[in-house]
């Protein structure tokens, strides 16, 4: 019975970590960024449709924006690993006992027993020395592996789609309507990704949901008070 029993690959929520924590980041920004820019210009201009022109020119700038902010951002890190990396397998080279022992000794600190600690590192070292000393070393795997390309990418896509809720909303609703339909939308889009986010990522949908749409009220809040304060009324 136990003879016919196999191991299946476990699929792992922490996978997602990469574009998850990218695409969060970017479609609450650009939900966050845009209505607070439609509701500023919507007090101060006199037509939809120059609301409308504000709303698209913040969408296409937020996005390349967050593009370039997390492909020059993941790209540093991304250049520490390669460099790390490189000065592990110089140290491999002039110094292979002295690595061994260092690997041996991150085992025994693990609660591997000494004799074996240094077995198992023999035998890792022996398949791939610098596969080991980045993953139990230094901290680098295939999952955390810094991918500049797939953040940019993912960042920008979802800051758009985040843009265009917001956006969607000056299409639809009346102008003199505008301001409070587009706060109360603005929430509900809010407390929509933070339900989606903890969904992907095995997290408490409610917790995830209040703390999105709390801090999404709050910059929208202080937004409109800075433009109430310099004369704007909403």
């Amino acid at each position: 019975m136990m003879s016919r029993l196999r191991l299946q690959p476990e699929g792992h929520l922490v996978n997602r970590i990469g574009w998850l924590r990218a695409a969060v980041l970017g479609a609450n920004d650009g939900i966050i960024s845009i209505a607070s820019l439609i509701v500023g210009v919507a007090a101060a201009a006199t037509t939809q449709n120059a609301v409308l022109i504000a709303a698209i020119a913040g969408l296409v700038a937020g996005a390349m924006s967050m593009a370039t902010g997390e492909y020059v951002s993941v790209s540093s890190q991304s250049d520490t690993e390669r460099a790390d990396l490189a000065l592990e397998r110089k140290e491999l080279s002039n110094n292979p006992a002295y690595e061994l022992n260092e690997l041996a000794e991150i085992y025994v600190k693990r609660g591997v027993d000494r004799v074996l600690a240094r077995q198992v590192a023999q035998q890792l070292m022996a398949k791939d020395a610098l596969g080991a000393h980045a993953r139990d070393e230094l901290g680098i795997s295939e999952i955390t592996t810094a991918r500049p390309l797939q953040a940019a990418l993912t960042s920008a896509a979802s800051f758009s789609v985040g843009a265009a809720m917001p956006l969607f909303v000056i299409i639809v609703s009346p102008r003199d309507a505008l301001v409070p339909i587009e706060f109360a939308a603005c929430l509900c889009f809010l407390a929509l990704l933070g339900a989606v986010g903890a969904k992907a990522g095995g997290a408490t949908i409610w917790r995830a949901t209040i703390r999105v749409t709390f801090w999404g009220a709050l910059a929208m809040a202080l937004t409109a008070g800075i433009g109430k304060l310099f004369g704007t009324v909403v």
